[in-house]
This record gives C-alpha cells, sequence and structure tokens, in this order.
C-alpha cells in the first residue's frame, strides 16, 4: 500500500472535488488496525495524558524549589499544552492517523520532517520510559516490604509487568489506561475534597494550620523570588507529556469526529482542576518546605496527617500513575514507530504486527531503551529521574514544535485553497502557532539559565541534532527505495 495514496473517499477530509483541493494523503501505517477504543476510552485516555508522572512525584521536588508559585508554571503550561493538543485535534479531523503528528509531518514536510518528528518523539517516550520505571521504583520503597529491595530490580519488575500487558490487543489497552484514569481522577478528587475541608476546618496537618497564612508566613507565593519558578517550567513541560495522547489513538477510534473534539475541549479545565487546583491545595495545606522529590506531595499530606493506611493508598495511587504513563508510552511509540517503519525510516521490524493489531516491534524497542534505564537506576539511584525528565523535555519540546509547525503548514495550504479545514479548528491561527513555537524556544534558554542537568542537556542538543543527521544518511536509502516501490 502506497504512503501517498491519494483518494477522495475520506469523509473528515470535508474537501470537495469541485474545489480542485488535494485529495488527502493516506499513511500506509495506519492499515493492520482494529478500530477497538471507545468514547470512554479516548476520554479517559486524554484524562490520563494529562494527569500523569510530573504532577504525583514531580511537583514535590518543584514545590520546594518554586513555593506556592509553582501553580503559574503549570498554569502557563496547561494554555500551551491545550493549544498543542488542539492543533492535533484539527489534524485529527482532517485526517485520522495512528501515525499523528508524524503521518502529517510526511504529508506537509515530506519524509525528512516525519523522521524528524518521529524520532524525536522515540526520544521522548524511551527517556520517559525511564522516568517512569524509576518513580515507580521510587514508590514501592515507600512500603516497608520494599525498602531493602534494590531499586534497579523494582525499576525492571515494573517494565516488565507493563510490557506484558501492553503486547496484548488495543483494547486490553484501552481498558487498562480507562480503569488507570479513574483510579486517577479519583485519587485527586478525594485529596481534594480532604485538602478543602482541612482548609476551610483550618485542620491541623502535621503541626500546620492551613490556609492562606501557610503561604504569606513562609515567603508568600514566591519566596525565592521569580527565577526558580521559570526555571522549574522545563519539568513542568515534562508534566503534560501524554496529551498528545489523544490524537495518536484517534487512528484505532471509532468515529473520532465526534470523540476528539470533546476529549480535547476538556483538557483545558482538567488541567485547571486537577493541576492548578492541586498544586494551590498543596501551598495552603503544608509551607512548600514541608515537600521534596523523594516523596509524592500528596503521600507528604496524608503521611502528615496520620491518618492509617491513607498514605499507603495514596502512594499505591502514585504508582499506578507510574505504570499507566509507562503503558502509554509503549503504546504510542509502538504505533509512531510502525508508521516510521513502513515509510523506511525506522528499523523494518518495528513494522511488525501480531495477531491482535499490536506493532510489537515498536514497543519492544522501547521496553529496551527502558531496560538501559534500570541499568541507570542501578548506577546513580538518586538521579536518574531528574537527570532523564531532562532529556525527555528535549524530545517533548522537538514533538511539540513540529505539530506546531505542521498546523502552521496546514494553514497555510488552506489559505491557498488546496485543502479544506475541518469545522473544529485552532483558534486565532497562526498567532498561536507562532506564539507557541516561541514559548516553546524560551524553555529551551531556561534550562539553558538553569545550569547544572538542564545546561548539559541544551549543551547535548548539537549530539542530538548530529545523530539526527547522521541517521537520516543511513536510512534515505531505504525511504526512497520504499517511495519507488510504492509509485511501482
Amino acid at each position: 500500500m502506497s504512503d501517498r495514496v491519494s483518494t477522495a473517499a475520506d469523509p473528515l477530509s470535508a474537501t470537495p472535488a469541485a474545489t480542485g483541493a488535494a485529495s488527502p494523503h493516506i499513511d500506509a501505517g495506519d492499515a493492520g488496525y482494529r478500530k477497538d477504543l471507545k468514547s470512554r476510552h479516548i476520554n479517559m485516555i486524554a484524562i490520563g495524558g494529562a494527569i500523569g508522572t510530573g504532577l504525583f512525584l514531580g511537583a514535590g521536588g518543584r514545590m520546594a524549589n518554586a513555593g506556592p508559585s509553582l501553580f503559574i508554571a503549570y498554569a502557563v503550561c496547561g494554555v500551551f499544552a491545550f493549544f498543542v493538543v488542539r492543533a492535533l485535534g484539527e489534524l485529527v479531523l482532517y485526517r485520522p492517523s495512528s501515525g499523528a503528528f508524524v503521518s502529517y509531518a510526511r504529508e506537509f514536510m515530506g519524509e525528512k520532517g516525519a523522521y524528524t518528528a518521529g524520532w524525536l518523539y522515540f526520544l521522548n517516550w524511551s527517556t520517559t520510559a525511564v522516568a517512569d520505571i524509576t518513580a515507580a521504583a521510587t514508590y514501592a520503597h515507600f512500603w516497608a516490604m520494599f525498602s531493602d529491595v534494590p531499586q534497579w530490580i523494582l525499576a525492571l519488575i515494573a517494565l516488565a509487568v507493563v510490557l506484558a500487558a501492553n503486547l496484548i490487543s488495543v483494547k486490553y489497552f484501552g481498558e487498562m489506561e480507562f480503569w488507570f484514569a479513574i483510579i486517577k481522577v479519583a485519587a485527586l478528587v478525594a485529596f481534594m475534597l480532604v485538602g478543602i475541608f482541612l482548609v476551610v476546618t483550618s485542620h491541623d496537618v502535621g503541626g500546620h494550620t492551613p490556609g492562606l497564612s501557610t503561604i504569606s508566613d513562609n515567603g508568600g507565593i514566591f519566596p525565592n523570588g521569580v527565577m526558580p519558578m521559570l526555571l522549574l517550567v522545563q519539568g513542568v513541560v515534562f508534566a503534560y507529556a501524554s496529551v498528545e495522547l489523544c490524537g495518536v489513538a484517534a487512528g484505532e477510534t471509532e468515529n473520532p469526529e465526534k470523540i476528539m473534539p470533546k476529549a480535547i475541549n476538556s483538557i483545558m479545565w482538567r488541567v485547571g482542576l486537577f493541576y492548578v487546583g492541586s498544586v494551590v491545595l498543596l501551598a495552603l495545606l503544608l509551607p512548600y518546605t514541608a515537600y521534596s522529590g523523594d516523596q509524592s506531595p500528596f503521600v507528604t499530606v496524608f503521611d502528615k496527617l496520620g491518618i492509617p493506611g491513607a498514605a499507603g493508598v495514596m502512594n499505591l495511587v502514585v504508582l499506578t500513575a507510574a505504570l499507566s504513563s509507562l503503558n502509554s508510552g509503549l503504546y504510542s511509540t509502538g504505533r509512531i514507530l510502525r508508521s516510521m517503519s513502513l515509510s523506511g525510516s525506522a528499523p523494518k521490524f518495528t513494522g511488525v504486527m501480531n495477531r491482535g493489531g499490536v506493532p510489537y516491534g515498536g514497543i519492544l524497542l522501547t521496553a529496551g531503551f527502558g531496560v538501559l534505564g534500570v541499568g541507570l537506576n542501578y548506577v546513580m539511584p538518586e538521579d536518574a529521574f531528574e537527570l532523564v525528565i531532562n532529556f525527555a523535555s528535549i524530545g517533548i519540546l522537538g514533538t511539540w514544535a513540529m505539530i506546531m509547525i505542521c498546523s502552521l503548514l496546514f494553514y497555510r495550504r488552506a489559505k491557498e485553497g488546496k485543502l479544506t479545514r475541518p469545522g473544529y479548528n485552532l483558534p486565532w491561527a497562526p498567532y498561536t502557532q507562532i506564539v507557541t513555537l516561541g514559548f516553546l524556544a524560551s524553555v529551551v534558554v531556561l534550562m539553558w539559565m538553569d545550569g547544572g542537568v538542564g545546561r548539559t542537556t541544551v549543551a547535548c542538543l548539537p549530539l542530538i541534532a548530529a545523530a539526527l543527521v547522521g541517521g537520516w544518511f543511513l536510512v534515505r536509502g531505504r525511504v526512497r527505495a520504499t517511495a519507488a516501490a510504492s509509485r511501482d
């Protein structure tokens, strides 16, 4: 099947033949998937994508560094994350594809664009997989029965369990994410209800009286100044790393034109409620100095309350969140790598599917990098999480930038009359895309200014670029051969 087949049969394109607009692109990587994801799956995947390890584990250390001002960082990054997923949603309604932004980059930027988008996304999720298994191992150490088990062993167990579950079928993945998301949402709702009750009643929390005085008596919203909050933006971006997952899942969804707009629109208020609301409550309940990067801030609150078993239950929830994120990463990279494989820009084995319609080759490749993460946990267990999320942030920034560039090119082609934008589109285009790209560039600058691991990560950008260029020269012959074969 050609990777660039023209057809006028796609009803989602809404492009009348009489207008003279080009027929929509079709990606060979979309063949073979089963449309087993339902509306409830997509809605909960959208929620789960917006609630992950970055909030449950990362918020503790960030609160300790930036104080209550962390909620501002979450709010700002949340707005731009919404713009990105809204832009992707417009492209999805134009043409649903399991290759998602890689498929759109192929259509609007050519094979080099698809190659770059795909491998940046792989950089994102291969390093995120390391962060997730590190988080899972860290959470497991909360319980005494696991305290003496080396962190790398726990990380390996987490990877093995999630990998086995992910290889079954997309329906099973959807069900897992559905229940994972319900657990995460239920836990956050419970935390917020308890937190609001504690604030309203001024109930003692670990020797502190919750309320506005907890903020005002401990340095205010910016206890360490504005700069620490700005410097944490790159880590906060990591918290939203999965918002694009619903776009990847659209290729295996029934009636995406009806389901996707509702799921995407709901992301904005969920970000405001769960991220910003939770961080504000955390700041009201305990001084920012009570939190640390070694423990989930939600576990810290319940631990201070002294409610028997409450901290253990919340720790189980955040462990679920880490496993959910790992599950999502294996799912999405499997689909992206298959799209790339069938065009020649990824190893051939990553395009192989099993009887359940699961592209297991790409999933196994990502899991292989997770094994390297197990080694990282052995070598440097204390710094593994922060190190990998910085590299994951580079992948996220690159992926989001590619999505916005594709959206901008799509908008320009529509203005030229070559394509028709769907009714559900990104507002204020093309300014939204340009401003978002500027924001993403500023995050890279902030990473450099942060020094330490962040500066080291930015310093590795030339190496990443060199690896991409070198990789392209290795695969370009196969890409051209694949394109020539498809034309024949």
